[in-house]
């Protein structure tokens, strides 16, 4: 049968797999398995009931809530009925939401709970072609009542009803989709401005499912967590379209408190995460190792010595002397794989960091533990890869090679273009930013970046924050704050400098870590303000800032710094909801204390 679209490719998966088990999700204490063919029954009554309340080809529904296998049936059953989804973030606010369902023509909203509920009824006024809402959780809507609501539940009893009527409607409806279609539409995080829609079709998804496998070999024995956003593309692949494609299990997390237990429980073969949660991990096993008895740390700090040797053999010979490795064996057997059985990476083969940059150190430090992690980039106009470490060609310092069909190029300007079967359809409603991005099939990415003789692609900095001193220096930001996230202390910085003789930081401090060093060294603190103004942290903050300073040219090293006195976070505006910071919201609403750290000097 045909695969040249998500839903027909997802059918074909459902009659091959059958009894098979393709979602888990975790209830009252108990992980509940979800076969292929209840997938596939959910997925076909979400598409027949809205085709029930009147979804015509081609029209956008959006869908809002956490990971969960209803959200799946959702987005897979508006596609399988012709419409396109647009996902929002559960972190948006009622403005934002009206935003994407005004602008993508929405007729119809899929809510996860009575929370999200709210945001749309807030706004409903002012959204006049919106038809119906429908709600997946209805507790406390008991006894709700309202005739543009409805329940999931009652959405799927419509799909029976109407299959009853016309049983073949469903492969029918499916059949009618071209692979040109679109499929996806997805807001940008609007980091610059308003959100703009890219249009991703059935064809995109479908080839680039394919050509990740080339890269990063998949099979239907995987295992994989679903925790971050699924309105993000990257996760999005992980947890609907790589599993579809190769038939793998996906786990739900069950809620956002619950993710390193359940990582614990699930033990996944393939894990994916941002670069914020890799950087956690890794400061949470050095503040632990820190307080162990001298002999496991001595053992410990040995171990990971070994393991950075065999690493650099492995990564510039491709494979260690056999001595190495009986001694690396030796050290995982004493520290790596107890290690790892207590974060749940026990059994992970495929370790995946993108969404934003990460440091080449902690690619270095997770190599050497045995966690072979790999840098995934690219963006939601190439659905999700660019390039991408292929096999165990692992070079790091760069984001690895072109995915096999792949084109990149560097313009004269040294900005990334990238050309492919994954290349998106354009912006929706949006021409003139369309005609801006893509030039003769050609994508620009917003990004600057070198390629090596061997196709190796490395990331220098985002066009746009590219510093030029006073002196005329070009320096990237994003090299000297990755080097900075690699301390357990450190969660994010931002660094300043355009325009100025020299570079200051503004410094978010990691609460957990520095809250232990506090109580650890009897530092008086109530509130996380009082932590971040404390001057003993101050001092400890500049110990860290000055061993990166060692490691940078002059004109790169930070001449002061300051420490966010709250948490940055989403609700407040400073980050987007894959944890990137709005670098120009930042400059804008600390500009004060910015311009102290210039004055006087």
């Amino acid at each position: 049968m045909r695969e040249d679209t998500i839903p027909t490719l997802f059918l074909s998966r459902v009659q091959k797999y059958g009894d098979r088990v393709a979602l888990r999700k975790k209830e009252y204490g108990i992980w509940k398995d979800i076969l292929w063919k209840e997938y596939g029954e959910n997925v076909k009554y979400v598409s027949l009931g809205l085709i029930a309340l009147g979804l015509k080809k081609g029209e956008c529904v959006t869908l809002i809530g956490e990971n969960r296998p209803e959200w799946l049936y959702v987005d897979l059953g508006i596609m399988a009925a012709g419409g396109i989804t647009s996902a929002i973030y559960t972190t948006n606010s009622p403005e934002q939401c009206e935003y994407i369902i005004e602008h993508s023509e929405a007729r119809f909203h899929i809510a996860e709970d009575e929370e999200q509920l709210d945001k749309v009824l807030k706004v409903r006024t002012n959204l006049p072609k919106l038809g119906k809402i429908i709600v997946i959780d209805m507790e406390g809507l008991k006894h709700f009542n309202d005739p543009m609501v409805m329940s999931f539940e009652y959405l799927i009893k419509l799909g029976r009803d109407l299959e009853k009527k016309y049983p073949d409607l469903f492969e029918t409806r499916l059949n009618e989709a071209k692979p040109e279609d679109t499929a996806l539409l997805i807001y940008t995080s609007g980091t610059t401005g308003p959100p703009k829609g890219a249009m991703l079709s059935h064809a995109n998804i479908v080839w680039t499912t394919g050509a990740i496998n080339d890269a990063l070999p998949l099979y239907d024995t995987d295992e994989v967590l679903s925790f971050l956003p699924l309105s993000h593309i990257a996760e999005r692949m992980f947890s609907v379209f790589l599993g579809i494609r190769y038939g793998y299990t996906v786990n739900f997390i069950e809620n956002t408190d619950t993710v390193t237990q359940n990582m614990v429980e699930v033990s996944p073969t393939v894990f994916f995460a941002v670069p914020r949660i890799w950087e956690k991990y890794s400061s949470t096993i050095t503040i632990r190792m820190s307080e162990s008895t001298l002999l496991k740390k001595l053992i410990y700090h040995l171990s990971l010595k070994i393991g950075e040797k065999v690493t650099d053999l492995k990564l510039k010979k491709g494979k260690p002397p056999f001595l190495w490795r009986i001694i690396y064996l030796v050290a995982h057997f004493s520290a790596f794989r107890k290690l790892k059985e207590r974060l749940g990476f026990d059994r992970v083969r495929l370790a995946i960091s993108a969404a934003a940059p990460i440091s080449p150190d902690v690619l270095q430090y997770y190599h050497s533990i045995g966690i072979p992690l790999r840098e995934i980039y690219g963006q939601t106009e190439d659905c999700g890869p660019t390039s991408v470490h292929l096999g165990d060609d692992i070079k790091i310092g760069t984001v690895g090679q072109a995915v096999p069909g792949v084109q990149i190029k560097i313009a004269e300007d040294g900005e990334i273009l990238v050309k492919g079967p994954n290349v998106f359809q354009g912006y929706f409603k949006n021409p003139e930013a369309t005609h801006e991005t893509l030039i003769d099939g050609w994508l620009h990415s917003g990004d600057v970046g070198e390629l090596d003789e061997k196709g190796y692609l490395r990331i220098t900095d985002r066009k746009k924050d590219l510093i030029i001193t006073a002196g005329g220096k070009n320096i990237a930001p994003q090299n000297i704050e990755n080097q900075l996230k690699f301390s357990p202390y450190i969660n994010d910085a931002i660094v300043i400098g355009d325009g100025r003789k020299y570079l200051t930081a503004l410094i978010m401090i990691d609460e957990d870590n520095v809250v232990k060093y506090a109580q650890d060294n009897r530092i008086p603190f109530t509130t996380y303000s009082d932590l971040s103004k404390n001057t003993e942290i101050k001092r400890l903050i500049t110990t860290e800032v000055e061993k990166v300073n060692k490691t940078m040219a002059s004109v790169e090293t930070i001449k002061k710094f300051t420490i966010f006195d709250k948490r940055l976070d989403q609700e407040g505006g400073e980050l987007t909801p894959t944890m990137k910071v709005k670098r120009k919201y930042i400059n804008e609403m600390y500009k004060d204390i910015i311009e102290s750290m210039y004055s006087g000097r």
